[in-house]
């Protein structure tokens, strides 16, 4: 817990935006005519792409589907993925062109927030009554700033807050091992994907070359990893890179299904309007049940594709659910193309298993066998609760915990009852840039008062159905996902902003082309 300074807190503006990464970005530019402070911690913009990215990470999309409205790529055409270095880059293209970068305070860590609007004080039970005005006049929150690394805290006051600190990345979701089988028995060298992506190419390559690697996980960032530690063992003296796989997930080689494109199954109205969707009519979820059995039939005809062209069975890597659960929980992966290449090398090997802990040699598994490791990497994942905990004073820090593991966030940007508050970059879609900046563009128009949000009590009807939906399609729910009903969540955004929902040209472009960011430029 911080402690407060002499001097009062400094009011230099009405909003604080926390985080300078895509969302942090999009935020600062939709909300510039408040003039914006944005506490970065780092010394750049960038968030995950630069502090989390491995040498060889890359969009898992082409450029035209990640790219701002007003923005497009110079080369949108190109159909191959961009690296890390290329998203950097576009994203500090986009900063100057639009001159947000004079807002951020870069080097400045955010470590706490304090609600001083005590006469306010929001119940726990819930709050039937409207959502208070979004810049009251008066400062709400204070913000305790660490600058350089200094001991000394700098205190700031504001109307509003924006959180774009994300979900992954500063802390690591570490697994819990039973007594006396941690990481403390391990004699080789532990790290987690988080301390990997610190390394330079030089280094990265001397820590995995000729040493017996254990990847733990089976996401993006573990395949990736793997395939860099294949590379780096390539020759009579390299060691095979051995994946730990507890749960498996669909991956997939490129945006193709039998020759068709990828969008036509998920991302038009046509498709979509298989799925189920929150507020849906009784004869609408009649008709989803009656068109059940075709959405199942789209996920086997994908599924069909996968088992054709991936060795999924030969190196027991097919999951046992549907390929539409990985999509309902924007769980679905690009497979570089090489995986598999080095798999048939054996450079890359699996071990299935539900518990593992460590010996002092290596790993052992729950079917008693052990395995020797030089080095153990953990792909485990990102507690991003953990890290809005950290600074979030209570009640709220309890507030942002619900049974179903997601963060309840009306639109997935306003809590109902953490006041003058808004969270972007939590909830995901198949484009999380066009998703969060689609919903700065809903916030900045909520702040400007051009429309007004429903009582607190209809905001937690909201969220509960959206909850329901993505229980009801996916094992996977506990992430807040959006992607087979993104489109309608876009509509209902816009029609709160006062926008036409259907944006296309013509009624054939509405049924059965692709919904992305170019779709929704600024309405005058």
């Amino acid at each position: 817990m911080a402690d407060h300074q002499e001097n009062p807190p400094l009011i230099i503006s009405k909003i604080a935006i926390i985080g300078a990464g895509v969302s942090g970005m999009a935020a600062a530019k939709q909300l510039c005519h408040h003039n914006p402070v944005v506490f970065e911690a780092s010394d750049s913009i960038g968030g995950v792409w630069k502090s989390c990215a491995y040498n060889s990470t890359k969009l898992q999309s082409a450029r035209k589907d990640y790219e701002f409205s007003d923005f497009p790529w110079p080369n949108r055409d190109d159909l191959s993925f961009p690296s890390h270095i290329e998203i950097l880059d576009y994203l500090e293209s986009y900063a100057k062109q639009f001159d947000v970068l004079k807002f951020v305070k870069f080097n400045s860590k955010v470590v706490e927030l304090r609600f001083v609007r005590h006469q306010e004080t929001v119940e726990l039970a819930g709050n039937a009554g409207e959502y208070g005005s979004p810049l009251p006049g008066r400062p709400v929150w204070e913000i305790a700033v660490q600058t350089n690394d200094s001991e000394n805290l700098k205190w700031y006051a504001f109307e509003f807050v924006v959180v774009c600190i994300g979900k992954y990345g500063d802390i690591p979701k570490i697994p819990i091992f039973p007594h006396n089988k941690g990481p403390e028995m391990f004699q080789g060298k532990l790290l987690h994907s988080i301390d990997y992506c610190k390394l330079d190419k030089d280094d990265a390559s001397q820590l995995l070359k000729g040493k017996k690697v254990v990847v733990v996980g089976y996401k993006k960032s573990a395949i990736d990893l793997a395939v860099e530690c294949a590379e780096a063992n390539q020759g009579p003296e390299g060691q095979p890179c051995t994946m730990v796989v507890r749960t498996l997930h669909w991956t997939v080689p490129h945006y193709w299904v039998w020759g068709l494109p990828f969008f036509l199954f998920y991302s038009t109205r046509s498709s979509q309007f298989l799925h189920e969707r929150p507020n849906q009519t009784i004869l609408r979820t009649l008709l989803c049940y009656l068109l059940s059995p075709m959405r199942r039939g789209v996920s086997k005809f994908i599924e069909s594709y996968l088992l054709w062209k991936l060795p999924l069975q030969k190196y027991g890597l097919k999951p046992d659910h549907p390929f539409e659960e990985d999509y309902a929980s924007c769980q679905m992966a690009i497979m570089p193309e090489n995986f598999f290449t080095e798999a048939d090398k054996g450079n890359i090997v699996f071990k299935r298993a539900s518990k593992w802990w460590f010996w002092k040699e290596g790993i052992q598994f729950d079917d008693n066998t052990k395995m020797k490791a030089d080095v153990v990497i953990l792909a485990t994942g990102y507690d991003g609760k953990k890290k809005l905990k950290t600074i979030l004073p209570e009640p709220f820090r309890s507030l942002i915990e619900h049974p179903s593991g997601i963060i309840p966030l009306y639109r997935g940007t306003i809590h109902p009852l953490v006041p003058n508050m808004a969270f972007v970059g939590y909830i995901e879609s198949v484009a999380n840039l066009h998703t969060s900046e689609l919903r700065s563009m809903w916030l900045a128009r909520l702040v400007d008062e051009k429309f007004k949000l429903p009582s607190a009590e209809k905001m937690i009807e909201q969220i509960s159905r959206e909850m329901e939906v993505s229980r009801r399609a996916t094992r996977f729910y506990k992430r807040h996902c959006i992607s087979t009903f993104s489109i309608n969540h876009s509509d209902e955004i816009c029609e709160e902003m006062g926008w036409n929902s259907w944006r296309k040209k013509s009624w054939l472009s509405e049924a059965f082309s692709p919904y992305g960011s170019q779709d929704y430029g600024q309405e005058k």
